[in-house]
């Protein structure tokens, strides 16, 4: 993995992201596989590796990424 120059954009960030013209936080892309995000945030969201993020936010009735990650996390086992 490559080093990168500079800090975190904020404190409890998990890496770098890029952002848009205007300074804003980039959105992680719908067709993003399951898989990908569940190995990358250390996370169980309850679906096949090969579903895309927008089914997974759709099944799990929340809006955004960070959202589904702290439904999965919230949740008691």
């Amino acid at each position: 993995m490559a080093n990168r120059k500079g800090a975190k954009d904020a404190p409890g960030m998990r890496g770098y992201r890029s952002r848009n013209a205007d300074g804003q936080l980039r959105e992680k892309r719908k067709d993003t596989r399951v898989d990908t995000i569940e190995k990358k945030y250390n996370l169980d969201i309850g679906m096949r590796g090969d579903a895309h993020l927008d089914t997974a936010l759709e099944r799990h009735k929340v809006d955004s990424l960070h959202e589904l990650i702290e439904k999965r996390n919230s949740r008691e086992d």
